[in-house]
């Protein structure tokens, strides 16, 4: 099998899949980016309180 030949195939298996659809709403970016901004400053601030002698 040729490379080429291989991936027409492959082409072919994922075109034949159909479209992905979700069933439910996608979280928002800004309540992801938020929540993580506000767990990577929680564990900023653990670590700072158990560094105390510097």
């Amino acid at each position: 099998m040729s490379l080429h030949s291989t991936a027409a195939q492959l082409v072919t298996l994922a075109s034949e899949g159909g479209e992905h659809t979700d069933e439910h709403a996608s979280i928002s970016p800004y309540v992801t980016g938020g929540g993580a901004l506000v767990v990577l400053l929680l564990l900023l601030w653990i670590t700072t309180r158990f560094n105390r002698d510097r």
